[in-house]
């Protein structure tokens, strides 16, 4: 989902319904939140500041609220859009989301096994 714009309510029944029956099949979720340095001036500056931003904290809890997935599983990553040289801080919260989507991938087959 881009942090950048509003999510109309019909598109997030239907993800709120594709959760559910996700999660009754035991399938883990998670979401990904882009566009977050578009959506916030504080982490445009410094996307170190991601974490501390009060916009985007209450846009990942909208967010968990209208769908049901934890905050805890929803990772901000800033899209590559302007950009012609790989950046440190970017990479970090792309692998980050990647990484925890591998974790959660194993886990799912490690009990399906």
């Amino acid at each position: 989902m881009s942090a950048n714009t509003q999510i109309k309510p019909s598109i997030l029944e239907k993800m709120k319904s594709v959760r559910k029956t996700a999660s009754e099949l035991g399938i883990p979720q998670m979401a990904m939140m882009t566009h977050i340095d578009d959506a916030c001036g504080e982490i445009e500056k410094d996307l170190k500041n991601v974490y501390k931003s009060k916009y985007l904290k209450k846009k990942m809890k909208d967010f968990s609220a209208a769908v049901g997935i934890p905050i805890n599983c929803i990772f901000p990553v800033k899209n590559y859009s302007e950009e012609i040289d790989l950046k440190d801080d970017v990479d970090f919260l792309i692998l980050s989301a990647l990484k925890k989507m591998v974790d959660f991938g194993d886990d799912f087959i490690e009990t399906k096994c």
